[in-house]
C-alpha cells in the first residue's frame, strides 16, 4: 500500500481511520506518527480486533528502530521491516553502534 493508497483507505474506511488515530502517543511528532500510522494502516487488515495490541506493539518496534535506533532480535526486525516495506521516512536518523565508532577512531 503506497502513501496514496493509505489516504484512499482512510477516506473509504473512516471508522477504522478514526480508531487508528486514537493510537497516537502524545510523545510522537507528526513525522513519527505519520510513519507509524501508515505502518498500522498497511497491516491492520491482517489482524483481528483481539490481535490489535500485537500489531500496535510491532508498529512501536518498527518506529523505535527507525527513529530511535533501538535494537531487537534479527527475526523481529526482519518481520517489521517486511511489514513496513514501501514506507518512506524522509530524513530518518542514521545510528552507529559503539563498535563502529570505536573502529573509526582507531583508524585515525
Amino acid at each position: 500500500m503506497s502513501a496514496l493508497d493509505v489516504e484512499d483507505f482512510i477516506l473509504q474506511n473512516r471508522a477504522v481511520a478514526d480508531q487508528v488515530e486514537t493510537f497516537r502517543g502524545y510523545w510522537e511528532s507528526e513525522k513519527h506518527w505519520q510513519a507509524r500510522r501508515e505502518f498500522i494502516l498497511r497491516n491492520i487488515s491482517e489482524y483481528d480486533q483481539e490481535q490489535l495490541d500485537h500489531l500496535l506493539s510491532l508498529s512501536m518496534v518498527w518506529a523505535n528502530n527507525v527513529f530511535l535506533g533501538c535494537r531487537y532480535s534479527t527475526e523481529l526486525l526482519e518481520k517489521v521491516k517486511e511489514m513496513a516495506e514501501g514506507i518512506v521516512v524522509e530524513d530518518a536518523p542514521v545510528f552507529k553502534t559503539r563498535d563502529e565508532i570505536m573502529k573509526k577512531q582507531q583508524g585515525r
